[in-house]
């Protein structure tokens, strides 16, 4: 929009010649008056994303450019309205476009592949301009096509507003599209005398010898009033009202007609509530056509008529664009919006001196021919749009600027903290070439209209899709983001950038480890700078207060705490379920919980299965019986699979933990464990001490098993609200059965970590606590899934846990960014719309329609003369050309169709190829029942596989049989012939072969068969 506006503002002539290869290769495209291939072309109208929207290369390469223009825009102006597109799924929001002509239509029926494909109907109906933006966008309201001939786009634009006022539907959008693709269409409107042939709209003046073509389109977002207003939307304009009528009775069909036009506008201003005075500019239908424009201008001066200086201001945007014919109006509405919102008008070109039949000065009108203000901009702002079909249907709006918006309050001052705390920008797109794309285009924005950083960050949280490709940005400062986007753009790495993403990934895991990941001071800077965490804090330091000898906040930055085992697992157990519930506050919730030793104990908390006094207990009771152990043992964690650990584990020692595929803990005796220690350091296998000086998980923990059942009595476990894997079990577990045996043993066995995570199916596994001890191990277990931790030593900070956030976030798991700025005062700004990837998508034009007949009649005899074809490489090409693959090898043999993108009509194509190409009747169902390539390769295998003599000679006989002859002689011939075959039968018995009659008698014995034979031979 802001190009277009740019356009106007500069008063730029867009008309010019024909790109070159538009027409080139049409036949009777030579013969055309050189005058029609002047007009507003577009560039690259055979370029679309279809990846984008889901759609194969075939169907795209079938489908109206029209209708991937349309849902270009129609994703752009929903961004442009600042709404998410994929939050419209399912909503009362209608689409109503204008067109008119059918230029791709008419070039498909003249090449065998626009006829031939599955995708002509859908593709190239004019009614589906509207329908597939409905169905990509998966909208419920009214969805239509309006043919008014050049009013089009401007009568739906009142169909819509009709449509939101009834109640209908709740959005609309609006918009017509216009393409010149077929020379044919050219050639009509040459032969209608509509064209000017000095190839130029000089709407108005005295020169004007008609219009020139144009192409392009727009789509606009309606919404009444009312709602807009209370939803804090921005409001570009309001129509206040709108009117269509017919001529009704012109001299002929195509001649306008001034009482027609002067009535349709009065009927405008009535619906609206406005007075003709008030209305300061008018769009122009403004075709600069020999009898339009005057019938236009009198019209006018019949509704608007005033003297100067208040003279109404008419202009036509086709004098820079070229008349985009069904998309004319919405053309024409777009530019008066813009006019509104910039409170400024816009020349209207080639405008040099007054048609002599149009009195200007009489009737009270002035063109605008330079950019300037309104002629009253002290007073509401107020203005028409006119457009007017060749067939008399004639539609007429009345535009006013928006009212006021309420006055905003002033914008928080953030304590010096919060000023320097980084800002997450989160960029995305569908592939890694949009996602760069993207980068770029919001580093030139900002280069040209900067804006602030927290409302960027905000705006993209929240105006934007999450596609697959993701990356965060992080910083404190502009020059910061400004780097960390040249360095996205280009595919370097930055500081403060984090960028993965391989696909949504929504289902995430916590893990809760045991002891070893504390550190002192760790998670301090949380309590200042997250409220989330420090209130989850100061309530685990409640539920532990009749537990410790000091309060719990106490200990956190204290160095002797990590000397004291009764100390260190309450406050891991503390930060650790209050950084998941810093994650959930951030939208990230669990799909599933994991813990490691004492780690379990707060995943069952997370899960629901324990109350948080319950787990204070058992956390707090369980360290301090621990202390019981002191000194008498320990545990050492290798670097080795567990099946080369326990092969040679000396007297004293037990496998603790199997924490991955390459990582084993023992426990036990302290004098054991040392000399194992050493015989590992000898051969040269990493081994180091556990920070512990007891043997968890190991015999020892035995001596305790009283006291703790009896300690851990009044816990009551209940049913998890999320499913819980047990590292006791290696499974899930409900939640009823965390009991005071399983939390005995839960210390006294085997944690099997490693077989526990592999029983859970999420994408991103999160290691919640204050440094990352277990994820290596779980990279080693799970390589296909994105293994993240949470804090870091001495990271114990918002900064570090904003990282992580953000490598969740680039894996693919949804992140609430929008809550990181409540209370901020951030805004919602302007940012560029998507970077669509687009990509060649158009007719086969080798093979003409009528070329065929001969043509097919040569591949049928060849086919005849050929040997069959190979059923595998067979289906293996067809499937390549039907998904639009160049290279037959592209195509794989084994996924299924739908996992390889057929639908219906490509399965239904397939089918009929192969028939084709075989020669056999194959159903329409072959595909279907045959769900990947390589079964329907199978199936014309056996199908294309010549009889032999004997399974004919069975099928005869056996439809004989059914119905007996009468005739003596014919029945002693059967015989003989069946005594033949029996001895045949028996023959083929004693070596069966997969050929012929085998394949038949598959489905009963031999003896079966024989006993048959014998028995009409009797």
């Amino acid at each position: 929009m802001a190009a277009f506006w740019k356009l106007l503002h500069d008063g730029v002539d867009a008309v010019a010649d024909m790109p070159g290869e538009r027409w080139d290769a049409e036949p009777g495209f030579a013969n055309a008056p050189a005058y029609t291939r002047r007009g507003g072309w577009l560039d690259h109208v055979d370029r679309f994303d279809a990846d984008f929207f889901g759609i194969s290369a075939r169907q795209a390469a079938t489908m109206d450019p029209r209708q991937r223009l349309l849902l270009e825009l129609s994703w752009e102006a929903l961004e442009d309205a600042r709404v998410v597109p994929e939050r419209c799924q399912g909503s009362r929001t209608g689409v109503f476009i204008g067109a008119m002509w059918d230029d791709y239509a008419a070039l498909a029926q003249r090449y065998a592949a626009g006829a031939r494909s599955p995708y002509a109907m859908s593709g190239l109906h004019r009614a589906v301009l509207a329908n597939r933006i409905s169905h990509v966008l998966r909208l419920r309201g009214p969805s239509l096509v309006v043919d008014t001939g050049q009013s089009s786009s401007l009568v739906a634009v009142h169909l819509a507003a009709e449509s939101l006022l009834r109640g209908e539907c709740d959005v609309a959008l609006v918009g017509g599209a216009n393409l010149v693709l077929d020379p044919g269409s050219g050639a009509t409107s040459a032969a209608f005398g509509g064209l000017s042939p000095s190839g130029r709209s000089a709407t108005f003046d005295a020169e004007a010898d008609g219009y020139a073509r144009g192409e392009g389109g727009g789509v606009v977002v309606l919404k009444p009033l009312e709602a807009a207003l209370a939803d804090g939307d921005r409001i570009h304009c309001v129509i206040l009202g709108s009117a269509v009528n017919n001529d009704g009775g012109g001299e002929t069909l195509t001649t306008p007609d001034q009482e027609g036009q002067e009535d349709v506008i009065r009927r405008a201003h009535a619906s609206a509530g406005a007075r003709a005075a008030d209305v300061q500019h008018v769009e122009l239908h403004g075709t600069g056509t020999f009898v339009g424009d005057p019938v236009e201008a009198m019209a006018l001066g019949a509704v608007f008529g005033r003297g100067d200086p208040a003279a109404l201001r008419v202009g036509s945007v086709k004098t820079g664009i070229g008349h985009l014919e069904g998309a004319a109006g919405i053309a024409g509405l777009i530019k008066t919006v813009l006019c509104i919102r910039n409170r400024q008008l816009v020349p209207s070109l080639h405008f040099e001196r007054p048609n002599p039949r149009i009195p200007l000065e009489e009737l009270g009108l002035r063109v605008q021919t330079e950019t300037g203000p309104w002629p009253e901009p002290d007073r509401p702002l107020m203005a028409g749009v006119s457009s007017f079909g060749m067939g008399g249907t004639n539609c007429h709006l009345v535009l006013a600027e928006p009212p006021a918006p309420d006055p905003r309050p002033p914008d928080p001052q953030p304590d010096a903290a919060a000023a320097s705390r980084p800002i997450p920008w989160a960029l995305s797109g569908r592939s890694r070439e949009a996602l760069r794309d993207q980068a770029r285009r919001l580093l030139d924005q900002l280069r040209e209209h900067p804006a602030r950083d927290l409302d960027i960050g905000f705006s993209l949280a929240t105006t934007r899709t999450a596609f697959d490709r993701r990356a965060v940005l992080l910083s404190t400062d502009r020059a910061g983001f400004e780097r960390g986007l040249a360095a996205l753009a280009a595919g370097q790495p930055a500081p403060g950038l984090v960028e993965g993403g391989t696909g949504p990934r929504d289902r995430v895991a916590f893990m809760f480890p045991g002891q070893g990941s504390q550190w002192t001071g760790m998670a301090v800077p949380l309590l200042e700078t997250s409220p989330v965490f420090r209130e989850q804090m100061s309530e685990c330091a409640d539920a532990f207060a009749p537990y410790l000898d000091r309060p719990l906040l106490d200990a956190l930055d204290d160095p002797a705490t990590l000397k004291r085992s009764d100390l260190v697992q309450p406050v891991l157990f503390a930060v650790m379920v209050s950084l998941a519930a810093l994650w959930e506050s951030y939208g990230v919730r669990p799909s599933a919980v994991v813990g490691h030793s004492q780690g379990e104990v707060a995943a069952a908390y997370i899960a629901g299965a324990l109350t948080l006094p319950d787990a204070a207990r058992i956390v707090a009771l369980r360290s301090r019986l621990l202390m019981r152990l002191a000194h008498r043992g320990g545990m050492l964690s290798i670097v080795l699979p567990v099946e080369e650990v326990v092969n040679h584990l000396p007297d004293g020692l037990t496998i603790a933990a199997v924490n991955g595929p390459g990582s084993t803990v023992v426990s036990g005796d302290l004098d054991a464990l040392v000399a194992l220690g050493e015989r590992y350091d000898a051969e040269g296998v990493r081994a180091r001490r556990v920070a512990i000086d007891y043997a968890s998980h190991s015999h020892q923990v035995e001596a305790i098993r009283a006291e703790m059942l009896e300690a851990l009595a009044p816990v009551r476990p209940v049913a998890t609200r999320v499913p819980f894997h047990s590292t006791v079990t290696g499974g899930p577990l409900a939640g009823e059965e965390l009991t005071t045996e399983y939390w005995y043993r839960n210390l006294r066995c085997e944690v099997r970590f490693a077989p526990a995570v592999r029983t859970i199916d999420c994408g991103v596994l999160v290691e919640v606590s204050p440094n990352p001890v277990l994820t290596g191990g779980v990279r080693d277990t799970v390589p296909e899934a994105a293994v993240l931790g949470t804090l870091r030593r001495s990271e114990g900070g918002l900064d570090r846990f904003l990282t992580s956030l953000s490598e969740v976030y680039a894996a693919g798991s949804t992140v609430a960014w929008d809550r990181y700025f409540a209370g901020t005062g951030a805004r919602v700004v302007d940012l560029p719309t998507y970077a669509f990837q687009r990509q060649r998508h158009w007719l086969d034009t080798s093979e003409r329609v009528a070329d065929l007949p001969a043509k097919e009649r040569d591949e049928v005899t060849r086919a005849v003369d050929e040997a069959p074809p190979d059923p595998v490489e067979l289906v293996r090409r067809q499937v390549a050309t039907l998904l639009g693959h160049h290279d037959p090898g592209a195509a794989d043999m084994t996924p299924t169709f739908a996992e390889l993108g057929f639908d219906s009509p490509l399965m239904v194509e397939l089918s009929s190829r192969l028939a084709a190409a075989t020669g056999l009747r194959l159903p329409v169902t072959v595909v279907f029942n045959h769900p990947t390539p390589a079964l329907l390769a199978e199936r014309l295998r056996a199908e294309l596989r010549p009889p032999d003599p004997l399974s004919t000679m069975l099928d005869r006989l056996t439809e004989t049989l059914k119905n007996p002859p009468a005739d003596a002689a014919e029945r002693a011939e059967i015989a003989a012939r069946m005594a033949a075959l029996a001895g045949q039968v028996a023959a083929w018995a004693e070596a069966p072969s997969a050929d012929g009659v085998a394949g038949r008698l598959r489905t009963a014995s031999v003896d079966e068969l024989l006993s048959f034979i014998d028995g009409e031979l009797g």
